[in-house]
């Protein structure tokens, strides 16, 4: 007894060194999972940043051609290849790079020097706009695009899922599972060009869309985008459907689940409380994921619509190559999604302190 007790301690104690890692020395509990989350962004942004930079910069060819295009006289390629900076090495300007999101940087115009405050992600060779700026005007349409949407598509595709797990082998389950496969399988523009129809056209129920920011009228901003949110919702409603449903099958057929069902607790009771709570795990994870991908990924949504949000923009970039605005919104692209998973792992901890100790 006197030796296996020291024993025991030393051992839990080296299971902690091993096992603690970058937790032990951010500190454990709520607060070193939420350290380790941020850490863990920041250095997957990083190595984003140098993969989505050498991905476009180190391309096969004269990447100052193709990006001002055929038409391009040989000063108008030369002034794109300094504006670039395509002479110097790869690492130095990925090095430039990161200064100018850190700290800012000057570039040249030709005719005088202009000044790009940080975070910095470069000049449109075309326009000699900032990118930043270029993005942070186009951010709140695609914003409130994604924010609206997801809501709607969390009420429908959650409610549907659980009423569907629910009344399993009844006809509402039959006829639920039928809408979400047609809703999976329908392209989001042919759902809005036919609400558009219909609803704005024939049944002139709503008026075309068209963006007012929600600072100028909230009630125009809402009407406005009423449509695409919809037209959004319905397509991802029906994966959210298909995804609660099988994971409140798995969790209604858990152990415990039959052990409240022994004891005489209501179906509502043990799905409402119980098997809900467990079958959201993977539905807080998708909506995550989707909520950042929705910046940038939107494009099909918002050029049915005409709304000019990162999507569209994307799109007119990399129609005439323009490289610092495509690299610019990949990255930001790929921002919101690291920042929306790491939200959902905090959620997770929050929702589920078990999480912390993993």
């Amino acid at each position: 007894m006197t030796t296996t007790a020291p024993v025991a301690v030393k051992s839990r104690a080296l299971d902690r060194a091993l096992t603690g890692g970058l937790g032990g020395l951010l500190g454990g509990g709520f607060t070193g999972f939420v350290l380790r989350r941020v850490l863990g962004a920041v250095v997957t942004l990083f190595v984003l940043s140098a993969v989505i930079y050498a991905v476009f910069y180190v391309a096969p060819g004269d990447v100052a051609q193709i990006t001002c295009g055929p038409r391009c006289s040989p000063a108008q390629v030369q002034q794109v290849s300094e504006q670039l900076k395509l002479d110097d090495p790869i690492y130095v300007r990925y090095l430039d790079f990161l200064r100018g999101v850190l700290v800012g940087q000057d570039y040249s115009t030709g005719t005088g020097v202009l000044h790009c405050d940080a975070p910095c992600l470069g000049l449109s060779y075309r326009t000699d706009q900032q990118v930043t700026e270029l993005i942070l005007n186009k951010v709140p349409v695609t914003g409130s695009l994604a924010i609206g949407a997801m809501v709607l598509w969390l009420i429908l595709g959650v409610g549907t899922g659980v009423l569907s797990a629910w009344r399993r082998g009844r006809l509402t389950e039959r006829v639920l599972t039928a809408v979400t496969l047609a809703g999976t399988a329908t392209p989001v523009f042919v759902i809005g060009l036919l609400l558009m129809i219909l609803v704005c056209g024939r049944l002139q129920w709503l008026p075309f869309p068209q963006y007012v920011p929600f600072t100028d009228d909230p009630q125009q901003w809402a009407w406005n985008l009423l449509l695409p949110w919809v037209s959004l919702a319905l397509i991802e409603a029906a994966k959210y459907a298909r995804l609660t449903r099988s994971s409140m099958l798995e969790t209604l057929a858990e152990d415990h689940v039959r052990t409240f069902r022994a004891y005489g607790i209501r179906e509502r009771s043990i799905v409402g409380r119980h098997a809900l709570r467990g079958a959201l795990a993977p539905v807080v994870a998708l909506s995550a994921n989707d909520f950042g991908s929705m910046f940038g990924g939107a494009l099909l949504t918002e050029t049915l619509f005409g709304l000019p949000g990162l999507g569209r923009e994307l799109v007119q970039a990399v129609r005439v190559v323009d490289l610092p605005v495509v690299v610019g919104m990949v990255l930001v692209t790929g921002f919101f999604v690291v920042l929306a998973n790491a939200v959902a792992d905090v959620l997770y901890a929050v929702a589920d302190r078990r999480v912390v100790l993993s």
